[in-house]
């Protein structure tokens, strides 16, 4: 017979490691009732608490609220996925080696039925500016030992969530007083225009935009990768000319039958662009304490391109950003938070 597998039994437990808490709040939004596309009105928000948080009954912190790219919710964050950190773990390892400050984070969810919001009021989508603004940050802060101040308050994303941060830091100076935008939406003209043909090739499939539409929410799986350019187009139309008066509930920016570019409706489009934003928010921006931009050399969607533009059209503004560039493409950047977040932490009061 063989011999008996030897057994080692440590002395002692290894020493734990500093972990946060996750917990997930569900958050009942008055402003996303009714809805124009039935979307739930209930959000179930991940909130992290760091190491400390459960060990004192009287510390205040800081917060970060992180905002998910389009198709994403704020739950994903917290979702394991092969050779990568969730961010719970991610902020555990930025707190454990001293990167960052411990700090409350705030995941929130804004997806919608045609993939997101752009983190926007919409007459087409529903009021998620106001969501975010007006009710979960309200929230995090009767719920939970904040400072509530915009001095230490960021907000921070990538892609859509990138866009969204911009967005709402250069809109509500008096809320967020940092921002972080990685390879958030910017320079339209680049960013979506390429897209436009290709939506229509699609849809012309299904008779038309109405038609994928329908056709789309039927469908037993839903190949967001083989549709991609269809339902971007349609959800970013949705959030830049909601039109109540049309049929789908919004104007595309383009003749469905010719491809022909509307510019009444492209021009409403380039109001929500960062880069024709900072003329019209230079005073806001410059209310802000920190202001970070990135983007991968490689972008698919070419937004590095309009990163270097807003950042070069910013500074002569006189509201300069960090602005950072590193070699890679537009996916699994979320490691990109080892370099903003640190950058945040030593500005937040």
């Amino acid at each position: 017979m063989g011999q008996p597998m030897e057994v080692r039994v440590l002395s002692r437990p290894p020493r734990k490691q500093m972990q946060g808490t996750t917990i997930f709040e569900v958050i009942d939004s008055r402003v996303l009732r009714g809805n124009p596309l039935g979307d739930p009105h209930l959000r179930r928000v991940p909130v992290y608490l760091p190491p400390s948080y459960t060990k004192t009954a009287s510390k205040r912190y800081p917060v970060y609220y992180m905002l998910v790219g389009f198709t994403g919710r704020g739950e994903s964050l917290t979702h394991r996925q092969a050779f990568t950190e969730t961010l719970p773990d991610q902020l555990d390892r930025l707190i454990r080696t001293r990167k960052i400050r411990e700090a409350i984070v705030v995941m929130p969810d804004c997806f919608t039925r045609y993939g997101g919001s752009q983190y926007l009021n919409s007459s087409a989508t529903g009021r998620y500016e106001d969501h975010v603004v007006k009710e979960i940050v309200p929230h995090v802060d009767r719920a939970f030992r904040t400072k509530a101040s915009p001095e230490s308050r960021a907000v921070l994303g990538k892609s859509s969530g990138g866009y969204g941060a911009m967005i709402l830091g250069m809109r509500h100076p008096g809320v967020f007083g940092h921002i972080a935008c990685h390879s958030g939406d910017m320079y339209f003209d680049y960013v979506y225009r390429a897209d436009f043909p290709k939506h229509l090739q699609i849809v012309s499939k299904f008779g038309g935009t109405a038609g994928f539409v329908r056709a789309w929410e039927k469908m037993p799986k839903r190949n967001v990768g083989a549709y991609f350019p269809a339902i971007n187009i349609l959800a970013m139309a949705s959030c830049y000319s909601p039109n109540p008066d049309s049929r789908l509930g919004f104007d595309l920016p383009f003749d469905e039958k010719t491809g022909e570019l509307i510019p009444a409706v492209w021009k409403r489009w380039l109001a929500w662009d960062p880069v024709h934003m900072l003329a019209r928010y230079r005073k806001n921006l410059a209310k802000l304490k920190t202001r970070f931009i990135d983007c991968g050399t490689r972008d698919q969607y070419h937004l590095h391109w309009g990163a270097r533009i807003f950042a070069k059209r910013a500074k002569e503004a006189g509201v300069p950003f960090r602005h950072e560039e590193f070699d890679d493409d537009h996916s699994s950047i979320s490691y990109r938070y080892d370099r903003s977040m640190p950058f945040l932490s030593r500005a937040m009061k």
